[in-house]
């Protein structure tokens, strides 16, 4: 393939898309046979698969500099027109549902058992009436990205993005944390008026268009929009308690324990990301050394995870260091077009650029090798059930870790699982907040932020803001992206983290050696299995059953115990 950033990008003529797709469905819905409605079934989705690899294209750069003048108005197109495609998809898939070959498609191939019940999804959440509203909403999603990514705060002589700001909130100097924290607090706070409204605006449409759909609201909308099959929201609720019941108490011990390690009875917000007293661990080498790194690790891990690194570093698919303009966080994509999977990142020097190497790479390791399946937006595995492999990769290459931390990897190992046991209750916090936003959206804003500070005293009570006025009453969620543009994901990270951290305990305390060849087979079928059957392929046990997290956090437990002060110095 061409290099990514030698791929030439075109705006599709979205008019002829419409006309062509039109007129393949039409034959589609008439066919006189199989053969013919397989032919007619392909066709559509190569226009699918090409209009969309666009879309994606665009919003890539888009997200590499929101300043650029050509994608930011490209960016603006999709915002506008992403819902007309949507109506292409929603048709199609109501023709499959009603075609009388839908389980001939099945059972060659053609489209997937999943595809089944995510086009039953698909017309339950989108008709053409709400395509204003849709416009409207994606629209809000581009501003606050843009806005985001605008932020350029003065600290310690130079300008600095909220990215490259982070890595002074973890540093050894108590009173270099704190500053920093309220740098950031401080722009929060300077468009807190901005970001009320964009998020009101937000509340209010998708409010609206779930009504339009005759859902009673957005909450319920979601499990349809997030395609969840085969659990439902009193097994959510049932898994929130969970994690209060079983994970926060640990979590709270956790914070003890490092409170003691700094000779201190309590711990402030500020205080909370320096685990060490000489500093948490850090990577060894630049951006490019890192990846080499990266390379030899995965070259090793196995042939199929070397070959698909290989892939990525010759085709120089991943954009990995912040700078000015650059959005926030950190995503992977797959381009079917030209089945390419991509990693969008912002290195900062702290041991964040590692977990984006196993993280995001697990993600594109999962679509690389799913890229059999034919059918668009098929490769990923529906939300919650993706993260378990960008996760689980996590884990996988701990044997790996000695190249990036050196001396210091007993230090990454310890903090890296114990990171993953302290973000569940705040993960199911994002999930709760939001639930409690949408099944009451005439809240305030005041009101909201009353409820975020409400609801993340019962699931981070550790976490005391002191003498921070703005994070006491509620306005940390404005920095979670997800919240505003990806509602109601955010749970899907605990319910993977979770699962992942079953393949931990396969690989690093029970030396299962069935476990790699168990996440390669998920791997491979990725988008053909719901999450449910996924974790059953892999031998593993479901988060909603049992025990699961009551044991799965006590291993945790029980690993980090065994781990001496001495060890971490």
């Amino acid at each position: 393939m061409t290099k990514l950033p030698e791929i030439k990008y075109g705006r599709p003529d979205l008019d002829k898309l419409k006309i062509d797709f039109k007129a393949t469905l039409a034959e589609f819905t008439n066919a006189g046979g199989f053969a013919s409605a397989k032919v007619a079934v392909e066709k559509l989705n190569d226009y699918l698969i090409d209009v969309n690899s666009y879309a994606m294209l665009a919003s890539y750069r888009h997200t590499i500099d929101t300043r650029d003048k050509f994608y930011d108005d490209e960016q603006d197109f999709w915002d506008e027109n992403s819902p007309y495609v949507a109506d292409l998809e929603t048709e199609l898939a109501k023709a499959i549902l009603a075609s009388p070959y839908r389980d001939d498609l099945v059972a060659d191939g053609t489209i997937l058992e999943t595809y089944v019940l995510k086009a039953k999804n698909q017309i339950k959440t989108f008709d053409p009436k709400i395509i204003g509203d849709l416009q409207k909403d994606y629209a809000l999603q581009s501003k606050y990205d843009k806005l985001i990514a605008s932020a350029q705060i003065d600290f310690q002589g130079e300008k600095r993005n909220l990215s490259q700001l982070g890595k002074f909130q973890s540093d050894e100097d108590q009173a270099v944390r704190k500053a920093a924290f309220e740098a950031n607090t401080a722009w929060f706070v300077e468009h807190e008026a901005e970001i009320d409204d964009i998020y009101d605006q937000m509340v209010k449409l998708r409010t609206k268009y779930a009504q339009t759909l005759g859902f009673k609201d957005y909450a319920e909308m979601s499990f349809a929009t997030m395609n969840r099959f085969g659990y439902d929201q009193k097994m959510v609720n049932n898994y929130r308690e969970s994690v209060k019941k079983y994970v926060t108490p640990a979590v709270t011990r956790f914070y003890d324990r490092t409170a003691k390690r700094f000779g201190k009875d309590h711990l402030y917000y500020y205080d909370l990301p320096l685990e060490f007293p000489n500093g948490n661990a850090t990577p060894k080498g630049t951006p490019e050394e890192l990846v080499q790194k990266a390379q030899k690790m995965y070259r090793e891990m196995s042939p199929e995870s070397g070959e698909f690194f290989d892939f990525m570093v010759k085709n120089d698919t991943m954009d990995l260091v912040t700078k000015p303009g650059k959005q926030g966080g950190g995503y992977c994509e797959f381009i079917p077009k030209w089945k390419t999977p991509l990693i969008f990142s912002n290195f900062n020097g702290t041991s964040g650029d590692v977990d984006v190497l196993t993280h995001e790479a697990g993600h594109a390791f999962q679509t690389f090798e799913a890229q059999w399946i034919k059918g668009f937006d098929m490769q990923f595995p529906t939300f919650e059930a993706a993260e378990i492999f960008s996760m689980s990769m996590e884990f996988m290459a701990y044997p790996w870790m000695n190249l990036f931390f050196e001396e210091q990897t007993a230090k990454y190992k310890f903090s890296h699982l114990a990171s993953t046991m302290n973000f569940l209750p705040y993960g199911v916090l994002v999930d709760h907040f939001q639930y409690e936003v949408y099944s009451h959206p005439e809240l305030t804003p005041d009101e909201r932020k009353a409820t975020w500070r409400k609801l993340e005293k019962e699931y981070l009570p550790h976490k005391d803001y002191a003498d921070n006025k703005d994070m006491e009453r509620g306005i940390y969620w404005m920095r979670q992206p997800h919240i505003f543009t990806s509602p109601f994901y955010y749970i899907d990270y605990t319910i993977a983290q979770v699962v992942a951290q079953e393949f931990w305990k396969r690989r690093e305390v029970d030396h299962d050696e069935t476990a790699w060849n168990d996440y390669l087979t998920m791997a491979k079928a990725g988008g053909s299995k719901t999450l449910l059957e996924l974790i059953k392929l892999g031998n593993m046990k479901s988060p909603f059953e049992g025990d699961t997290l009551k044991e799965t956090v006590a291993a945790i437990e029980t690993a980090l115990d065994a781990v001496s002060e001495d060890d971490l110095k």
